[in-house]
């Protein structure tokens, strides 16, 4: 018996996968998930475009792919420069 990898059918609509686009991220959490609101600022508001939520042990695993991704990329392309970090701090209120 061999252990050959399963192949997985993945489906989706096509607003789906033309993807959205984010330029800022939050990350929050409880015990059980972690909670990544995707969201495109444009000063002064921002938009929420996705949410992901995860298991704290699933999140370690996306982390780990995209450290291998950007190691990958980094190797074709060259060294990416972190994106500074904004000036201010945000408030976010529910509308």
């Amino acid at each position: 018996m061999t252990d050959k990898p399963q192949q997985v059918q993945i489906k989706a609509d096509d607003t789906t996968l033309k993807g959205t686009y984010a330029n800022m991220m939050q990350v929050s959490h409880t015990q059980e998930e972690f909670i990544l609101d995707f969201m495109s600022f444009l000063p002064p508001q921002a938009m929420l475009t996705a949410r992901v939520v995860t298991s704290p042990g699933h999140l370690k695993r996306i982390i780990a792919a995209l450290q291998d991704n950007l190691k990958k990329y980094e190797g074709q392309f060259g060294s990416v420069k972190a994106s500074e970090a904004p000036e201010s701090t945000f408030g976010f209120k529910a509308e």
